[in-house]
């Protein structure tokens, strides 16, 4: 190898990438960002596929961002904007609408029409939520300690851990353990009575996971879902203007503005190894890049799997990265509208416009779609949360117009039949469509342009094994010290100078940045230089 070696290569310009480049940059390192894709983001991206709208086609709302990062990177000023999103609307299986109004009257009006049992529980609900989800919260920018260490950093972080536990209380910390190991259907049923909003608060525990509302281990996902914050409203949901992709944008310039080089249309071929050290990359044009360290952002599979040569790992790394589980589960599809769909049932109000349909249908109809993706077919009847940005960004679609974001569970990575094709994608898309227009009678007539993406599409175009969009389950036996593998959860990986910063790490999935800002400590710690990372949230101070 030859020519000049940097200090740091990032493999993959998706988010966390981005913010592992620029805070290493910021700290004084020469770094080089290497992203497959022509444009920076991976899953967090704007593209615009019809001429005049622009579609956030993979991510498509925020709530885990971690303000301290945004504040400390003043992305602000890089051109961040995020802004909540308002009332969601619920539909059930038989037309019925339960709307979750941005008012705490109006909406505890609303679940007292369904059920004032219900309603009066939903307190105690979100109460017994935000606490459990607090803890998690002061997890997200700390690195997970080893259990089987005795460095007194690992001593003081379980320690840590252990009073953050405790100050629970004695039945809450009976409970949040349960809690861990528990179904969302489970968990919901010692709140809640109503079919419906038992389906509209479940929904979260099956985004993006290849698990049911009835699959012990969901109850977690529903929390990791619920425990961000836009704005400084804990639990908030928010949509960025320009679309997902203005906060891989931000990050991009500042990372620029503090040095690093980001190059687009250069995928990597093969990470380099010599004498046990990581030292660069070769691209797929064959170009090669040194460097004194080598940061993945791409999954823990498809990191040692795919862009690895087996005989540079040390024994075992190969099969635990082979059995990571990550499970592809997840569809997208992306609609241009001609005007703004109306919806059976629900009242002409833009508070309700301006936020998102849950068309959860109820628990069993949520499970049957899981169990069609477990015989490798997609449901006649799935779950679709849509989103349509554009009643409130005017940046995404032409005036009058408007683009919406439509996230199915479930969807197979790979059908029963064999591989996707072409016709049984739009078959697919079509199945969405369908469920759509049984609540918003004319929808079909105002479709304009539409992209499907199934896991396959996902994992050929953003590089996500079989389009998990977590980088691998978020279960229990995949978090914390965990995650990726026992003894390999501080980003440091079992090859000298070989680092990962993606959402195969902690905390996982979801657009944080805290994977790649945990990462980037843990280099600067190692390189001995100053660490300007941000640790704590300040809404956990």
């Amino acid at each position: 190898m030859t020519g000049k070696t940097h200090d740091a290569i990032i493999v993959g310009g998706g988010h966390n990438g981005l913010t592992t480049a620029a805070y290493l940059a910021k700290a004084g390192l020469d770094v080089v960002v290497v992203e497959k894709n022509p444009h920076v983001g991976g899953a967090a991206v704007s593209l615009e596929l019809h001429e005049g709208w622009v579609y956030s086609n993979c991510s498509y709302v925020c709530s885990m961002m971690r303000q301290s990062i945004h504040r400390d990177l003043d992305l602000t000023r890089h051109g961040l904007i995020l802004v909540p999103y308002l009332g969601t609307v619920n539909f059930g299986d038989d037309g019925q609408t339960l709307i979750d109004y941005p008012s705490e009257e109006a909406a505890h009006l609303e679940l007292k029409r369904h059920s004032p049992h219900d309603a009066d529980s939903m307190h105690r609900f979100q109460a017994d939520l935000a606490r459990y989800a607090q803890f998690i919260r002061k997890t997200l920018l700390r690195t997970p300690p080893d259990p089987t260490s005795m460095r007194p950093r690992d001593i003081r972080e379980l320690l840590f851990l252990g009073k953050q536990m405790w100050s629970l209380g004695e039945r809450e910390m009976y409970e949040y353990v349960r809690f861990f190991t528990i179904s969302a259907a489970d968990f919901l049923e010692d709140y809640f009575e109503n079919d419906l909003i038992k389906a509209a608060m479940a929904s979260p525990g099956i985004i993006g996971t290849a698990l049911g509302v009835y699959s012990p281990g969901s109850a977690y996902i529903l929390l990791h879902h619920v425990m961000g914050d836009v704005d400084g409203n804990i639990g908030a949901w928010g949509l960025a203007r320009g679309g997902m992709g203005a906060i891989s944008e931000a990050l991009a310039s500042a990372a620029r503005e503090h040095g690093a080089e980001i190059r687009t249309t250069s995928g990597v071929q093969q990470i380099l190894v010599k004498d046990g050290e990581a030292c660069g990359v070769v691209l797929e044009n064959g170009d090669e890049l040194n460097a004194g360290i080598v940061v993945s952002n791409l999954d823990a599979k498809r990191t040692f799997t795919r862009v690895m040569d087996r005989n540079d790992l040390p024994p075992g790394i190969y099969e635990k990265a082979k059995n990571f589980k990550i499970r592809g589960s997840s569809g997208k599809v992306n609609i241009a509208l001609d005007g703004m769909p109306q919806f059976t049932g629900v009242p002409d109000n833009r508070y309700v416009n301006r936020g998102g349909q849950g068309f959860t249908g109820s628990l069993k109809t949520m499970e049957r779609a899981y169990d069609a993706w477990k015989h490798g077919r997609w449901s006649p009847d799935p779950f679709v949360e849509s989103v349509i940005p554009s009643a409130w960004d005017p940046t995404v679609a032409p005036p009058g117009k408007h683009w919406m974001s439509n996230f199915v569970q479930y969807c197979p990575p790979t059908l029963a039949e064999g591989p996707w094709t072409p016709e049984e994608r739009d078959a697919f898309g079509q199945a969405v469509v369908d469920k759509i227009e049984r609540y918003s009678p004319g929808f079909k007539d105002l479709i304009v342009h539409m992209e499907v993406r199934t896991p396959h599409d996902l994992e050929q175009e953003v590089g996500l094994t079989e389009g998990n969009i977590f980088q691998g389950e978020l279960t229990i036996d995949q978090l914390l010290f965990n995650r990726p593998f026992p003894g390999y959860a501080q980003y440091r990986m079992p090859v000298k100078n070989l680092y990962m910063c993606g959402s195969s790490t902690h905390p996982g999935g979801g657009v944080s940045s805290a994977c790649g800002a945990n990462a980037a400590r843990e280099i600067l710690m190692d390189l001995k230089k100053p660490n300007t990372v941000p640790e704590d949230d300040f809404y956990d101070e």
